[in-house]
């Protein structure tokens, strides 16, 4: 089966979910799943659900779980740098199905990878992995590159009128 890359982005909620419930799909066909989750602790009910499945979805975080606004500390560029070496790695060697470079976007927006070297990630892809990157804000380039991209668009969201994150359906 050949794989291709896939992006998630735009300001509407359920980048991650997508990539999640592909993750999913995944596993129910018996592959085997490596999750990348930049700027992210992993502190979310889905984290507790994939840690069910230890021998098929590998999933491992890259960041300090706070968000990043400005200029990213040193902590999140060092997080960042360790997460692109083991995607980098992990898709050297090709053993697994299906990549998942969650708030890759997000961490080029920052500047905690580069544009050159998610692309370098794209060229590196064996042709049986399936790689996804998340993440508002994707490039154009990274557009182009890609040979499916859904941009979820927000019309109206609930966190508008003070709703916080709920446990099982936001976090």
């Amino acid at each position: 089966m050949e794989g291709y890359i896939q992006i998630y982005t735009g300001n509407g909620k359920g980048k991650t979910t997508t990539a999640l419930g592909l993750t999913i799909r995944a596993v129910g066909a018996g592959n085997k799943v490596f999750i990348g989750q930049f700027l992210k602790s992993g502190k979310y009910s889905e984290m507790n659900a994939l840690r069910q499945f230890p021998d098929q979805i590998t999933v491992e975080h890259y960041g300090l779980g706070k968000f990043v606004q400005g200029q990213p500390s040193e902590e999140d560029k060092k997080a960042g740098a360790s997460g692109y070496k083991k995607i980098y790695d992990i898709l050297k060697k090709g053993e697994h199905d299906l990549v998942i470079m969650d708030e890759g976007n997000v961490a080029l927006k920052y500047g905690i990878i580069t544009e050159q070297a998610l692309l370098d990630l794209f060229d590196l892809k064996p042709n049986h992995v399936e790689f996804v990157v998340t993440g508002r804000g994707a490039t154009q380039t990274i557009i182009d590159r890609a040979d499916l991209v859904v941009e979820m668009k927000e019309i109206k969201h609930y966190y508008k009128q003070g709703v916080k994150a709920r446990i099982g359906i936001e976090k």
